[in-house]
């Protein structure tokens, strides 16, 4: 049996939650315009600590979104998290943020192919596509969008924080859009408890966010 806290701050969406055996019991999240996580986030667990009806010592793990993402939402939930892990002698566990939020799609779209989008400022995002029977058929990077871009796995619905600049672009493409799904540590309660089983712990010393920041953009196409 494990009680597992769970930290998403990869994009402007605060949320913490907690799971019994990778169900949640109990979350506490909200959006604004500007990162609040630095407020939030310690208000948060102890919000979600009560609605559990447990102290933090009954927390047997720490999971939290790894990125891509927000650099510096990463670095607070990631310092969050190895400020709980180290005193309390328990293990961390790393749950990447696009997986994460197709999690939450797979629940609602589960015949189709999945293309979560994290904001990378302008028209780049950060992105990976799962297939419906929960791949990744496309791994994780960094994109400069186009109209046709990810063509060959259309069609799909697409969704998070980087989705909804995409609106016009892609308005000839033979995907959706769903405004309603985005980054939440709810996403991660499956995907923990499955490492927790399985002892996938990282590193508390040494773990670091997967920023992405450095890469490399497509070319654009000459008229």
């Amino acid at each position: 049996m494990a009680y597992i806290l769970h930290i998403e701050t990869s994009t402007k969406v605060c949320s913490v939650a907690i799971s019994f055996n990778g169900k949640i019991i109990a979350v506490k999240e909200n959006e604004e315009d500007g990162y609040s996580h630095g407020e939030n986030l310690t208000l948060f667990i102890q919000d979600v600590l009560k609605q559990a009806s447990i102290s933090i010592k009954d927390v047997n793990a720490v999971s939290v979104a790894s990125g891509p993402g927000s650099y510096t939402g990463l670095r607070i939930g990631v310092s969050t998290a190895k400020g709980l892990c180290y005193p309390l002698a328990i293990p961390l566990i790393a749950i990447d943020s696009l997986t994460s939020l197709a999690e939450i799609a797979k629940q609602k779209h589960s015949s189709t192919n999945l293309c979560p989008l994290i904001d990378a400022r302008r028209m780049e995002v950060y992105n990976a596509i799962f297939s419906s029977e929960e791949k990744m058929i496309k791994p994780i990077s960094a994109d400069i969008i186009e109209d046709d871009s990810y063509s060959e796995f259309e069609p799909f619905i697409y969704f998070g924080d980087g989705a909804e600049k995409l609106v016009s672009i892609w308005s000839t493409k033979n995907c959706m859009i769903d405004l309603e799904i985005k980054s939440s540590a709810i996403g991660q309660a499956d995907l923990a408890f499955k490492k927790f089983e399985a002892n996938e712990f990282e590193d508390v010393a040494y773990f670091e966010p997967f920023y992405l920041k450095d890469f490399v953009g497509g070319v654009k196409k000459s008229v």
